[in-house]
């Protein structure tokens, strides 16, 4: 599966120059804009950052013909075709995606690789969409990413510098943060881990018990912003992101859930940093090294939310060995308490809190953007309402 793109091209001030020919680019996932601006340069001649998409064919990814807004930095001879486009401001604009955000940020991340003796010699944009902005930056001797996020992924940073003090080389190496969701990371070699089998994964969950031990003494990380979601505050969190949307389905669930959180509270297990999308492809690797990425969606919480993403494409007598490992483990760190009635009370949790998680980046991004997260909502709640049955 590809996607076919049609690029409108805009000038630093914004105003619009036109439309390039619709082109296909191999891969089918929309926030993936390495190959259009590539495209586009080898085509056209063209020079262009992606800052945001426009339409979409289809109501989700992936694939169909995407149109992109892009910006170039001069005018230029290539042929425009003229478009009708709607451009006007919006509040909820991610700052990456405004003509002159992409530049900005660039400007920020090499003035901070000059000061660290890094030299920027080629820069490349990987990704845009609601969530993230990321960019290579490649020098004579290192490469550097720049990847930057909204607010509600703003403590990235915090935990990135707690993690290198806690537990060192566990993470990527945090070169700077402005404060505002700008994060310069070192690189990391190796490839993103989605196909990990199941004794990778049996090794990352051991590896992350190892940084939930050390940071179950959560006061700081609360302190540092990041966000709390323990007990009464998750059930709190949940309502109030899911309240715009149909929930009937989790009804029950959610009236039920102080009781069951306080049940959970009872089994003993102390809260810690939750990695909060430990799926495999968040974890980074070049064989016996592995380092987790992606802390946007940390939280301070119940460490079962963790083994419950990292094991939920497993079948279930597979995910089972990882479960009884991973149960072994906090029974032997935290003597009384009972891992395997914490995790069967929040199976439906888990997939809950996820669809909160959907209903915030929903709530957060304009109506261009929705058809990135619009069906997941309605998707998680299905699934807690599923799992609430099984209890």
């Amino acid at each position: 599966m590809s996607r076919t793109v049609t690029l409108v091209v805009v000038d630093p001030a914004g105003a619009p120059l036109g439309a390039l020919p619709p082109f296909d680019v191999p891969e089918p996932w929309w926030q993936e804009v390495g190959s259009v601006v590539t495209k586009a340069r080898r085509r056209h001649g063209l020079d262009v950052a992606v800052l945001r998409l426009l339409t979409a064919d289809r109501p989700e990814p992936p694939g169909g013909h995407l149109t992109y807004l892009g910006q170039v930095a001069e005018r230029s001879a290539v042929p425009l075709k003229p478009v009708s486009v709607d451009l006007s401001p919006h509040p909820l604009r991610a700052p990456w995606a405004e003509p002159g955000g992409p530049a900005g940020s660039i400007a920020w991340a090499t003035r901070e690789l000059d000061r660290l003796g890094r030299p920027v010699t080629a820069v490349a944009q990987q990704r845009t969409w609601n969530l993230s902005a990321i960019w290579r930056l490649d020098g004579e001797q290192h490469t550097a990413w720049l990847k930057q996020a909204p607010a509600c992924y703003r403590h990235e940073g915090a935990v990135l510098r707690w993690l290198s003090y806690t537990v060192p080389g566990a993470t990527p190496i945090l070169l700077a943060d402005d404060g505002a969701g700008r994060l310069l990371l070192d690189h990391v070699p190796g490839e993103d881990r989605y196909a990990a089998d199941v004794d990778e994964r049996a090794a990352i969950a051991a590896d992350h018990h190892a940084i939930q031990l050390r940071a179950a003494d959560v006061a700081g990380l609360v302190a540092a912003g990041v966000p709390d979601r323990r007990g009464p505050a998750l059930a709190g969190w949940i309502r109030a992101a899911l309240a715009p949307h149909d929930t009937s389905v989790v009804d029950d669930l959610l009236a039920g859930l102080d009781d069951r959180l306080d049940e959970v509270r009872r089994c003993g297990l102390p809260n810690t940093l939750v990695h909060g999308d430990l799926h495999p492809g968040n974890v980074r690797g070049d064989g016996p090294r592995r380092v987790i990425i992606d802390w946007g969606d940390a939280f301070v919480g119940h460490p079962a939310f963790d083994i419950l993403r990292l094991t939920e494409t497993l079948d279930p007598a597979t995910a089972a060995a990882l479960f009884a490992a991973w149960a072994a483990r906090w029974r032997a760190d935290v003597p009384g308490c009972d891992p395997e009635r914490a995790v069967t009370l929040l199976r439906p949790v888990a997939p809950l809190r996820l669809a909160a998680v959907y209903a915030m980046f929903l709530a957060g991004i304009e109506p261009s953007e929705h058809p990135y997260h619009a069906g997941d909502v309605p998707a998680c709640l299905g699934q807690a309402a599923t799992e609430a049955k099984r209890d």
